[in-house]
């Protein structure tokens, strides 16, 4: 009888564990200690194992020892760590009490048709005056070029591409891509939007990225590309509690940071907005902020770049650190999952306001505006098909809506109208954060810089100071 092949997947690999990952398909990679047959975190799977392994108390995503937890925890890298300087709690999660903090949530599928027609006929007061439909601006860039055109890219890695061309080009319009500035990546995971901003400008000296990602990410591209001229530096904490006129760089170095982002998830968005131009300290870096002598340089005629005319701002005599000013040049973040936001965090809370609008309303309308793809997504597979990656799949579940409401309103509204309610609400949320940065001193707009069988999560937000 032939034996399976010993490929990870029909048997274990040589010297690794014989533990089947059912998740996964396949057997555990990790390698196994001298005459073992499992590793350690599935030691619990040998019959005659002598030791116990219990879920860690700080992340039960992993096991160790029972009696050797004490020993673990003081070693764990779940276990609390220093907070850093620029770590001050809650700082842009916005007040901690709200007047009208809605309390108890009622569900769409809980709702009579009549309370449905109300919410419809206020979201559709609420946007009128603004254009359902956003302009399309899809471009490219020559710095993805090559990457574009290689033949080994799949499906998924080709997407990923073509909004982070798109990303760049718009950058490049709005003549955010220059020197003498800060790049703040706002949810950076692995950093690629970051990697592909500092290929576009190796030509430039003085550029510096801040990488913010809450958790810690594998397979990070930004260590690549250290040196002297540019440095990447990783912030790992949660925007909320992110103070960036803090971090020792900015503080250094004066320069005017720019914000971005990629698919920044629901609440993440306003938290970042909040960081960037939250404080009463931050103002935006345009044209009239500068001395007389930098004035001029940074004055072009249309059309011209503006971008590697940008000039860092040395701390003046006196600014100590505590209190510096956050000199923003622009942002550009591609927007994710309005159904995650949240009424503390959302900095358009006056824009609702003013509209008649409250907590109980931004609710329902959270929930409806997952109605705006779920056409798209009822047809999709649950599970990762044969060749999509797992980064496409945790993309595409993140987005996901619950099945079980959309089927309790059959009947009530169809496909078509739902997805047209469901834009409005996108619109309406995104609206709100428009009015935050005009209020801040930004021109802000809203674009779809991508085409939907890209990504149905399509439209790009950004803003420049009125000022430059």
């Amino acid at each position: 009888m032939e034996l399976p092949t010993a490929d990870g997947v029909s048997a274990p690999l040589p010297g690794r564990c014989a533990f089947y990952v059912e998740k996964k398909k396949r057997y555990c990679k990790m390698i196994v200690g001298s005459g073992k047959v499992y590793c350690g975190e599935h030691a619990n799977a040998e019959k005659d194992c002598e030791k116990k392994r219990i879920p860690c108390p700080l992340d039960p995503k992993h096991t160790v020892f029972k009696d050797l937890l004490a020993k673990h925890l003081k070693k764990c890298n779940s276990r609390e760590k220093p907070k850093p300087l620029f770590y001050v709690q809650d700082i842009n999660a916005g007040p901690a009490i709200v007047e009208d903090t809605l309390k108890d949530e009622v569900p769409l599928s809980d709702r009579s048709k009549a309370e449905l027609d109300l919410l419809i006929k206020k979201l559709k007061t609420a946007v009128k005056g603004f254009k359902c439909k956003h302009e399309e601006n899809i471009k490219s860039h020559p710095a993805l070029h090559e990457a574009l055109n290689d033949p080994k890219n799949g499906d998924s890695a080709f997407k990923h591409l073509k909004q982070q061309a798109s990303l760049l080009g718009n950058m490049e319009d709005l003549h955010l891509l220059g020197p003498n500035r800060c790049f703040v990546e706002f949810g950076a995971g692995k950093g690629k939007l970051s990697h592909w901003i500092h290929v576009a400008l190796k030509a430039y000296d003085d550029i510096h990225f801040l990488l913010v990602e809450r958790s810690s990410t594998r397979f990070k591209v930004d260590g690549k590309h250290q040196n002297a001229d540019t440095k990447f530096e990783r912030l790992q904490v949660d925007i909320q509690h992110l103070d960036l006129r803090k971090v020792p760089l900015l503080q250094e170095k004066g320069l005017p940071v720019v914000g971005v982002g990629k698919h920044l998830c629901g609440a993440a968005t306003d938290l970042a907005l909040q960081c960037l131009l939250g404080s009463s300290e931050t103002a935006p870096h345009g044209i009239e902020d500068q001395p007389a002598s930098k004035r001029s340089k940074l004055q072009q005629q249309p059309g011209e770049s503006t971008g590697p005319e940008l000039q860092a701002i040395p701390r003046a005599a006196g600014e100590t650190a505590a209190v510096q000013e956050l000199r923003v040049g622009g942002v550009a973040i591609a927007l994710c999952c309005h159904h995650r936001c949240d009424w503390r965090h959302y900095v358009g809370k006056e824009f609702f306001k003013e509209r008649g609008l409250g907590a109980s309303e931004f609710a329902a309308f959270l929930r409806m505006s997952s109605w705006a793809t779920c056409g798209s997504r009822q047809a999709r597979q649950t599970s990762p098909p044969q060749g999509q990656t797992d980064q496409t799949f945790e993309e595409e579940e993140h987005e996901a809506t619950e099945q079980a409401e959309l089927d309790s309103l059959e009947g009530v509204l169809n496909a078509e109208d739902r997805e047209h309610i469901g834009r409005l609400c996108k619109l309406l949320i995104d609206q709100g954060r428009v009015h935050f940065l005009q209020q801040k001193g930004f021109d802000s707009s809203l674009l779809y810089y991508t085409s939907s069988d890209v990504s149905l999560e399509n439209v790009l937000l950004t803003a420049l100071p009125a000022s430059r």
